[in-house]
């Protein structure tokens, strides 16, 4: 029914973002609500409308590539819209699909709500039919992968990004592993900044 609105983003939550356009503000679902900013610049955000009994939720993505994965998981026996979110918060579509053709189930059950039985599936459903997507994926360099932050640490910035995280499905004990990491270092000013470390340090602490 949509493919993307181009809208203002009025409000961003842990879980969601408020983008408003023509006067209705539509709540959307996205992996990363801090990616976005509130300003009065339109902004696009590619959607899918995701239709159950009970609700109809839209779901935004800054890139197409991003809502095509998320598509593609969500096809996948054992994988709900939350735990998609899950896997494309780290805003890294390329690893998620080279993790499903190179049969690496050790990347993929980092993630919450993905065990070895859905990260098998994840495979078998995908592996092999991911290839035209992956040729329109960006592939980061090596310092957009391992981004050098550090902290002189911003309480409520932070805040924020463990509501999101845990919005995601990450638990307090998983968390409570890294935010150490988070607080020591000291150029993670944004929300989003610690997002992003954060979802870094819990794939590689699991």
């Amino acid at each position: 029914m949509y493919d993307y609105i181009i809208g203002q983003v009025t409000r961003i939550t842990p879980e969601y973002i408020v983008l408003e356009q023509s006067g209705i503000g539509y709540m959307v679902m996205t992996p990363n609500p801090y990616e976005f900013r509130i300003n009065p610049k339109h902004q696009k955000v590619f959607i899918h409308m995701h239709v159950r009994e009970d609700a109809q939720q839209l779901f935004g993505f800054k890139t197409l590539e991003q809502r095509e994965l998320f598509r593609k998981l969500i096809q996948v026996s054992g994988i709900g819209p939350k735990s998609a979110l899950s896997i494309l918060a780290s805003g890294n579509p390329s690893q998620v699909i080279a993790a499903i053709e190179m049969e690496d189930e050790g990347f993929l059950v980092k993630f919450p709500g993905v065990g070895k039985k859905t990260a098998r599936q994840m495979i078998l459903d995908l592996k092999g039919k991911l290839g035209s997507l992956l040729e329109h994926v960006e592939l980061p360099s090596a310092q957009d992968e391992l981004p050098l932050f550090g902290g002189n640490f911003h309480q409520q910035e932070l805040d924020e990004a463990i509501l999101a995280l845990k919005a995601l499905g990450y638990s307090e004990k998983e968390l409570a592993k890294i935010v150490p990491d988070l607080k020591a270092n000291e150029e993670l000013q944004s929300t989003e900044s610690y997002m992003k470390y954060a979802l870094k340090l819990l794939l590689n602490t699991k």
